[in-house]
């Protein structure tokens, strides 16, 4: 048998770089041995991007992407198709679990500077994969054609609408059509299931292959490649990724999968914030809901939005907030990299940024009133000045000195 299986490696690695692709990406990926808890997101990521285009897939193929039917096989998909409610709420959760994982995995790159030399480009695809998830989400948003998905998908829409001179025309290119319609449904949904999901597929290849080259970050913030064994070339403080790291991540998954199947099972709908009670309706272009907001991963932006009195210089600020994380690599002036080794301004900075991100995803969840307004400007300020100041008080604030090798 074992002959066989060995003869098989060595005919698809004639054909197939199998072996090499397993060796440079596992079992002799050297990783540092002092990751930590924060180092589980990365994996989780890629889980939940598996999930939701496994669970994607069973839920596309009794959909129909027609206004006048798409609302009804949904309700088709969640009564009469066997197991169809659990592929559903497997999804809805995914998604919002996703977005879990993706912001403490960029949190994480905050704390120890997994953005600085020489990770920039490897942060700045990690960026664009953000990005392409949030459009895929916003395009996904549309699909269930409940009241929400129809007018938050009006309400995001005609925010292009606000660009100077092609905005109109770009609204309509969006839509298809001079309003929300069949047309809109039938692309948004080509998008969501198809182009999309390609783009992030290649995104995270690439992510991984780059991570790869330029190897991890850790805790300490220390390249491990600078200091190897002279006989072996291996990294002195590096640990194979396969067995060590692989069977970690699967306590990672373990823990993972019990709080999101607890949601799944008991909670799909968790209060309103993964599936809003008003998406229970089929979209009805003449009855406006009360209140329109996006699902809670887009309110923090959708806050800053609403923060800014003029909508174009709105549009402007929620983009703005977005795009100046691809230069934050560039804006970290610190002579180290890791939060254990800056000094009390960039903690308290950190602290600052936490509080009006969280801040502002409440906000952006409520109706607008005077006061919250208010509280939503404060939080956008503190959140610009989180980017923006960095240069100034990353370079003097006080730092600890580094070790030279890295610590448990």
């Amino acid at each position: 048998m074992n002959k066989i299986l060995i003869a098989s490696v060595d005919w698809v690695d004639t054909r197939f770089p199998l072996t090499k692709l397993w060796n440079e990406h596992l079992a002799q990926y050297y990783a540092p041995r002092n990751f930590n808890f924060w180092y589980y997101f990365g994996s989780l990521a890629l889980l939940a991007l598996v999930l939701q285009i496994a669970t994607g897939i069973f839920l596309a193929v009794n959909y129909k992407p027609d206004a006048a039917l798409a609302f009804a096989s949904v309700e088709y998909i969640m009564r009469d198709v066997e197991f169809g409610w659990l592929i559903r709420y497997l999804h809805s959760t995914g998604a919002s679990f996703f977005f879990i994982v993706i912001y403490l995995h960029m949190f994480r790159a905050l704390m120890y500077g997994s953005y600085r030399k020489p990770r920039e480009l490897l942060w700045i695809i990690g960026m664009f994969i953000y990005v392409c998830l949030m459009a895929e989400s916003f395009l996904g948003y549309l699909l269930p054609w409940g009241q929400m998905s129809y007018w938050g998908a009006q309400v995001i829409i005609s925010l292009f609408a606000a660009l100077p001179i092609i905005g109109e025309d770009l609204a309509v290119w969006i839509r298809g059509d001079f309003v929300i319609a069949d047309a809109t449904l039938n692309r948004f949904f080509i998008y969501h299931v198809v182009l999309v999901p390609i783009i992030l597929l290649a995104l995270a290849a690439v992510h991984i292959i780059a991570l790869h080259e330029v190897g991890s970050n850790n805790p300490d913030g220390i390249e491990i490649k600078k200091n190897k064994d002279p006989k072996t070339g291996i990294p002195i403080d590096g640990i194979p990724f396969h067995p060590y790291y692989s069977v970690k991540d699967i306590v990672g998954v373990s823990v993972f999968l019990i709080f999101f199947s607890a949601i799944v099972f008991y909670a799909p709908e968790f209060g309103g914030y993964f599936l809003e009670y008003n998406n229970f309706f089929p979209a009805d272009p003449m009855k406006t809901p009360e209140h329109i907001a996006p699902l809670w991963y887009f309110t923090p932006f959708y806050a800053i939005l609403r923060a800014v009195p003029d909508k174009l210089m709105g549009v402007a600020a929620m983009g703005g907030a977005i795009v100046v994380l691809f230069f934050l690599p560039w804006l970290d002036r610190s002579p180290v990299k890791s939060i254990r080794y800056k000094g009390l301004i960039f903690k308290f900075a950190l602290f600052l940024f936490v509080i009006a991100f969280f801040g502002l995803c409440y906000l952006g969840m409520q109706a607008p009133t005077p006061m919250g307004t208010l509280l939503a400007q404060i939080f956008s300020v503190i959140y610009f000045a989180f980017f923006l100041l960095m240069p100034w008080y990353s370079k003097i604030d006080k730092t600890k000195p580094v070790p030279e090798r890295v610590t448990h």
